[in-house]
């Protein structure tokens, strides 16, 4: 839950996201590799969640394959 005194928005938001099943998931990747990432994400116009997303997908189907 967020900490200290959240605003009503916040709030909400918090809530559809956990109801939806979104989480937070961090990682520690090499500043070059990040900054190329964004910038191939900015000049193909997708945004960095739904590629790690994909990636993501893609990646479990092929494990499960095996």
């Amino acid at each position: 839950m967020t900490k200290g005194n959240p605003n009503p928005q916040t709030v909400a938001t918090n809530k559809y996201q956990k109801k939806a099943g979104y989480m937070t998931k961090g990682f520690k990747l090499k500043r070059e590799v990040v900054e190329q990432f964004e910038d191939a994400c900015r000049k193909t116009g997708v945004s960095q969640a739904s590629q790690i997303t994909e990636m993501m997908k893609k990646f479990i189907e092929e494990q499960n394959k095996q």
